[in-house]
């Protein structure tokens, strides 16, 4: 299995690439300049060796044998101490053989390779120093060794720090132009996300580089033909439910010329049937009127006059809960919502519940009924518009299956949520919760 790995934005991509490149190019170029200095420092040394290993060679190799020990003495300086013995002496070893020093030793003279010369290495605590043995002509031996600890190749951090400052000077300059180059692109990223098809947004400023100015206008070009579509289909609704209306008006002015009182009521019916699906057609289409601006409103007397005049027309419906709570919302696309509730509730119960409750946080509006319920792998379904149940559509329902959906659209734009649930007891509990 991959792992997931968090996204990155813009900025944090384009700071990370600049930061992966200049942290190579700081790593190759002080391990380059490390690499050369080490080289240097030790050839050097080895050239300084070759030269002292040579005069010693010379100097005390055609000196008489009880004269060797002082001249030996006399060729040690503050870098080398140089001893004479007529035995060949054990070299002390603790350390890896510097073998690349011995070739650059024997590079820089030639001849010393016929002198047998041996290095080691040898560490005294936490430093090194070279010791060495060199063959005289007559097989007695010059042993040697560096004063001074030889140079190590540890990490010089004083330098990277010196080189790290410059760096990382860069980077935050080079992450400040990267903001202020990206800055239109969070702007429009804002715009998207508060984007809403009804709404009408200011045109955002074209800024930024080219590819981004491009990006932006075509944005606003795209902005101005969805309102302008939105507006010529409002304009288009409004007009069609007004069509439909006149007509449906002029039939039930002429149901009262039936003299069947049966047929007079069933054509009324009928006619009352089209003008709620006229209704909630254009309800869900939003082609009624303007949006709404939300304004204080008592929930509770909303409730419980929606409660009272369902009870006028014979329906058993009652209001549970506070005398007044008042909450912002858009009254009369929120009073829609609330009655699509109580109609699809008095519609399939008997008894049916508006409950109006407060809690920190939220505020809960409760439609309950006793009716048959909603099976359970149909309860989001039904949310969706044009969809019925097969229960449902046994009955004489009037619409287009539009009404929870309608809710459902009322109740999100004023930024809550709509459940459904089956009771335990039976019947469905339709939930609406509003923050704030």
């Amino acid at each position: 299995m991959r792992p997931h790995w968090p996204a990155m934005g813009l900025i944090g991509r384009l700071v990370a690439i600049l930061l992966f490149a200049l942290a190579l190019e700081f790593v190759a170029s002080t391990l380059l300049y490390e690499r050369a200095a080490e080289f240097s420092v030790r050839d050097d040394e080895a050239r300084r060796l070759a030269e002292h290993l040579v005069i010693v060679r010379r100097l005390v190799g055609e000196a008489p044998p009880p004269a060797r020990p002082r001249y030996a003495a006399e060729l040690t300086t503050d870098r080398y101490i140089v001893r004479w013995s007529p035995e060949q002496p054990t070299l002390p070893q603790n350390g890896p053989p510097p073998n690349q020093i011995r070739d650059q030793v024997i590079a820089w003279e030639p001849g010393l390779e016929d002198q047998q010369v041996r290095l080691a290495l040898l560490r005294v605590g936490t430093k090194s120093v070279i010791t060495g043995l060199m063959r005289l002509p007559d097989a007695s031996w010059i042993y040697f060794r560096t004063a001074e600890p030889v140079r190590s190749a540890g990490v010089p951090w004083e330098r990277v720090i010196a080189a790290a400052i410059p760096v990382l000077a860069v980077m935050l300059m080079g992450g400040l132009l990267i903001r202020r180059t990206v800055k239109p692109i969070r702007s429009l990223t804002g715009a998207v996300e508060r984007y809403t098809p009804g709404e009408a947004l200011p045109e955002l400023a074209e800024a930024g580089p080219a590819e981004i100015r491009r990006l932006i206008a075509a944005f606003n070009a795209m902005q101005a033909r969805i309102r302008r579509l939105i507006d010529e289909r409002t304009r288009a609704l409004a007009a069609v439910g007004h069509d439909l209306r006149t007509p449906l008006a002029r039939l039930q002015l002429r149901t009262d010329a039936i003299p069947d009182a049966d047929l007079r009521r069933e054509v009324a019916a009928d006619i009352e049937g089209m003008e709620a699906m006229v209704n909630s057609l254009l309800a869900f289409l939003g082609g009624e009127a303007d949006p709404e601006v939300p304004r204080r409103v008592d929930l509770a007397v909303l409730c419980a006059s929606l409660a009272d005049d369902a009870s006028d027309h014979g329906h058993a419906v009652r209001y549970e809960g506070p005398a007044h709570l008042e909450h912002r919302v858009r009254p009369s696309s929120f009073r829609r919502a609330v009655t699509n509730l109580v109609d699809n509730a008095v519609h399939h119960g008997r008894d049916v519940v508006v409950r109006l409750e407060q809690r920190p946080g939220h505020v809960y509006l409760h439609v309950e009924d006793d009716g048959p319920g909603i099976p359970e792998e149909s309860l989001a379904l039904v949310l969706e518009p044009f969809v019925r149940l097969d229960a449902a559509r046994g009955r004489d329902t009037a619409g287009f299956g539009l009404g929870l959906s309608i809710v459902a659209r009322a109740v999100a734009a004023e930024g809550g949520t709509l459940e459904l649930a089956n009771r335990p007891a039976g019947g469905l509990r339709a939930t609406i919760a509003l923050p704030g």
